[in-house]
């Protein structure tokens, strides 16, 4: 008989790691805050679930992806929550990006159930979860990050252990806050550059291939020159994994300045009406200065 996975959200992420976890072999139920999704999926060979414990109940693995703190927060705790609903066997992963001190809270809650956590959030976006290119940075106990690797591993190119629960959200921030103030910068600079007269391919080619280049610039380019902002990675996520960057960043004495300027424009944005849309969009707020 196939392992049981729960799966809770079925957002941009969710829906393509459940998909992999199914094409994997694993018996998937899932529980959506919008039910219309879960049960769509359910339609294609998984179950659908009325509560987050209902989903969780018998399962090996209870996976989270949710946008924020608070969503996490009613996925997991409370009489409907998924912890009320896991065998004290099962292990618990949080794969949303959320704070440190919610995935303390978190644990603490789980201990209490009797249950392990480990805090697993991802990096990809939409591209990656479709086709299991995730990597999950892994905080927990050494030996459930192994128990849990089989069915991290069906929707991931690398499963990477970093240390005690809260270090994953840790690092997911520190990788996000570096993400977002590039995506800021090149919106300015690529403004710049259409403002300036030059031949903007050969300047993005030049910049994508010198000092400057990096993944996030390649990708931004595109979707940026294109003006397409289909969701990979929702604008109103990346200014609150800001706002969660900074407050983390504070408890250790950093002043995350790049942060609060980037987070600015990504209020801008949402202010405009850009906040469902993918978080390129940023650049629709610098095209509109004057």
């Amino acid at each position: 008989m196939a392992e049981k996975v729960a799966v809770l959200g079925l957002g941009v992420m969710g829906m393509g790691m459940a998909q992999n976890l199914r094409k994997a072999g694993f018996d998937v139920t899932v529980w959506n805050r919008t039910a219309a999704k879960a049960e769509a999926f359910a339609k294609d060979g998984g179950v659908a679930a009325v509560t987050p414990a209902e989903a969780a109940n018998g399962a090996k693995v209870v996976i989270s992806m949710l946008a924020d703190d608070n969503a996490s927060r009613a996925a997991w705790l409370g009489q409907h929550g998924a912890l009320a609903g896991m065998d004290d066997t099962a292990i618990a992963v949080e794969s949303s990006t959320v704070s440190p001190v919610w995935i303390a809270e978190l644990h603490a809650a789980a201990q209490a159930r009797g249950v392990r956590l480990l805090d697993a959030p991802v990096t990809g976006s939409r591209p990656q979860a479709e086709a299991g290119q995730l990597t999950f940075l892994t905080g927990g106990d050494a030996a459930t990050v192994e128990e849990a690797r089989p069915i991290l591993a069906a929707m991931s190119k690398q499963v990477l252990p970093l240390g005690p629960v809260g270090s994953g959200a840790q690092l997911k921030l520190i990788n996000n806050f570096l993400c977002g103030v590039q995506i800021v910068s090149f919106a300015e600079a690529l403004t710049w550059i259409e403002r300036s007269g030059l031949d903007r391919t050969l300047a993005l080619e030049f910049l994508k291939t010198a000092a400057p280049g990096s993944g996030i610039l390649a990708g931004m380019s595109e979707r940026m020159t294109k003006r397409t902002y289909e969701v990979n990675f929702a604008l109103d996520l990346m200014r609150k994994d800001m706002s969660y960057a900074q407050a983390a960043a504070e408890t250790f004495g950093v002043e995350l300045s790049t942060a609060a300027n980037a987070e600015k424009l990504f209020v801008q944005a949402q202010e405009k009406g850009w906040g469902e849309k993918d978080m390129s969009a940023v650049v629709e707020v610098v095209r509109a200065e004057k």
